[in-house]
Order: structure tokens, then sequence, then C-alpha cells
């Protein structure tokens, strides 16, 4: 099978993945972090981009997919992204799974696997396995502390007439 042929068969929203690979590459061409790239996706249009800016942003929440979530909730002037598709060239990770939880995108397609990810020392199995244990176990010691005080914060939101849930 010839290569027009192939490209004929591929499945339509390739060129979406074609573009958070491409993000990848912008960012691997900066150096601004690892291998990874994200488009977010509303109504057959790119409407945000990012890749991963770790080093040159010095913060470690700034994955791609992350970056292209931000962009994608200021164009839409939303906290959510109601029927947008999030392409990423690698499994989220689990602060990523988190974001994306959270901003509530109607799917998300992505590339390589954690598995791929783990092989080129993007390995975060140890997460995964550090959410499963109790906080004593936990390699970073997890303390609570004025929770009584605290939860007067929960009282407060929660007899608030105006809130917007989210």
């Amino acid at each position: 099978m010839g290569r027009q042929q192939l490209v004929a068969m591929e499945h339509p929203n390739m060129i979406f993945m074609r573009e958070a690979i491409a993000s990848a590459q912008e960012g691997l061409a900066k150096k601004a972090g690892g291998p990874f790239g994200a488009v977010v996706v509303k109504d057959n249009q790119i409407i945000a981009r990012g890749y991963n800016r770790v080093l040159i942003d010095r913060d470690p929440t700034a994955h791609a997919e992350m970056v292209a979530i931000r962009e994608a909730c200021k164009y839409l002037h939303d906290f959510q992204l109601h029927e947008c598709d999030l392409y990423t060239t690698c499994e989220p990770c689990p602060m990523c799974m988190g974001a994306i939880y959270w901003a509530r995108p109607r799917r998300v397609i992505f590339g390589c696997t954690r598995e791929d990810a783990a092989r080129i020392q993007f390995d975060d199995a140890f997460i995964y396995a550090e959410l499963l244990k109790p906080f004593s176990e936990r390699r970073i010691p997890m303390i609570t502390m004025g929770r009584e005080d605290a939860l007067l914060l929960f009282t407060v939101w929660e007899q608030m007439a105006d809130k917007i849930r989210y």
C-alpha cells in the first residue's frame, strides 16, 4: 500500500494529534522540558496548545496538558472544557489527570503510554503507588494540623448562597 493510500485511511482527527506532536517538537527545540505536547480542540478547531515548559518556567506543574488546559480555559472564559477534546502525546501523569478530571473535557486522546514514558525515565508509577499508601507511610510526610479551624472555612462555603459549584 502506498503512502497516499495510508494517509487516506488515517483517522480524520489524526491532524490534531500531529499538532500535539508539533507542539512537543517546539518545546524540545526550545529545551523547555520533556517530549510532551498537547492541544485542546472544540468544534473541530484548536483553541489551545501546550508543550512541557517545566525547565524554562521553573514550574513542576507546567506539563503540556496543564499549559493547554490553562490556555483553553482563558480562551473560553470558563473553568471547564465542555465539549472539548484534549489531544496529548502521552498518557497524562497523575497531576495532569487530576486537572483533566476537574476541567471535564469530553475525552482525552493520547499517543504514548505511561510505560513508554517510563522507558525514557519519565516514570510516574511511584506517584500512583504513593497515593494508595496511608499518610504516615508516604515518602513525603503528610501531616494533618488545624483541622477544626480549617473546617470553619467549609461551613462558610456550605452557607454561601451565591457560590458557584465546580
